[in-house]
């Protein structure tokens, strides 16, 4: 169908052009608001700025489609193909992207405020600058995981988004804000996280096993049993956290503020916390073997019942802080 013919008819009052094929279509900046083009073939379709918004595009061919300041919202587009399709500064709040594929697409600076993105495979997408407040990638017995492998979510805004159990491996999350973000049993391994706002977030049992959280906002973040090992999280403020039986080994924490953290059954084991700020932190029965605490501040911190015996405490300030024993240093 050629689109004059489709523009002429919904004009009309029809709405249902189910499965229709309209591969490399022109509809630039068309009003197909709450069109049903379910199945439809709109591979390579131009359709820069067009309204399509509660459009129905299930299943959807929009391989390749330019879709450039496109307005989606709450659009279904729920097992879509849009592969390596073109959705730069589209709008797609509250759209349904479950299942869609999403692959290599370009999302700079697109609008997904409040979208279901569970089961959508983003992995190799642009989400640089993109607005994914409150956006769900929420896993659910398996069924719905969220693949973002490889995405570019760089100062992306993934303020209050669900983001239960999705893969995030290897992503550039560097500069994002991520506040308030529910990130449980995420797959953050590896993932470039330098600066990112996390604060108050919930990272407990994600693995960040090799991520570089260097200068990170984590104030009064859940970690509780998150896998932190290898990290780097030189200059992080992590003051007030929960980190819980965490796995630590070998992290990066120099300069970091871990005032007031709670670091209980930690393992620290050759964790580098030169320089940084451990005052009043919980540190009960955390293992400490061959930490190196030189020139940290460890002011009123609990050191009850830890391994503190290889470890290196040179120069750190030790006033007021519980040792192993139960002696308090003076």
């Amino acid at each position: 169908m050629n689109p004059n013919e489709l523009l002429k008819r919904y004009a009309a009052g029809e709405t249902n052009f189910v499965g229709i094929n309209l591969r490399g279509v022109n509809l630039f900046n068309a009003d197909l608001i709450g069109i049903t083009l379910t199945g439809a073939d709109l591979n390579g379709a131009n359709l820069i700025f067009s309204y399509l918004s509660r459009a129905h595009l299930r299943k959807a061919n929009l391989i390749r489609a330019k879709l450039d300041g496109a307005n989606l919202n709450q659009a279904n587009l729920t097992a879509a193909n849009l592969h390596n399709a073109d959705l730069h500064g589209a709008s797609l709040k509250g759209a349904d992207l479950r299942s869609a594929d999403i692959t290599l697409a370009n999302l700079l600076d697109a609008n997904l405020m409040d979208a279901d993105l569970r089961g959508t495979n983003l992995s190799g997408a642009n989400l640089t600058g993109a607005c994914l407040r409150g956006a769900n990638f929420r896993e659910e017995k398996r069924i719905y995981t969220a693949n973002l492998l490889g995405a570019n979510l760089h100062k992306a805004d993934l303020r209050g988004a669900n983001l239960t159990g999705a893969n995030l491996a290897k992503v550039d999350l560097s500069g994002a804000n991520l506040t308030e973000t529910t990130l449980r049993d995420a797959d953050l391994s590896g993932a470039n996280l330098a600066g990112a706002k996390l604060g108050n977030s919930y990272l407990s049992d994600a693995n960040l096993n090799g991520a570089n959280l260097a200068g990170a906002y984590l104030r009064n973040t859940k970690l509780e049993r998150a896998n932190l090992a290898d990290a780097d999280l030189t200059n992080a403020d992590l003051q007030g956290s929960l980190l819980t039986d965490a796995k630590m080994s070998k992290a990066k924490m120099s300069r970091a503020n871990l005032s007031r953290a709670r670091l209980i059954k930690v393992d620290l084991s050759r964790v580098d916390f030169r320089e940084a700020n451990l005052s009043e932190a919980e540190l009960i029965e955390a293992y400490l073997a061959r930490a190196d605490f030189s020139g940290a501040n460890l002011r009123k911190a609990n050191f009850t019942r830890a391994e503190l015996s290889s470890a290196n405490l040179m120069g750190a300030d030790l006033e007021g802080a519980t040792m192993p024993d139960g002696s308090i240093h003076e």
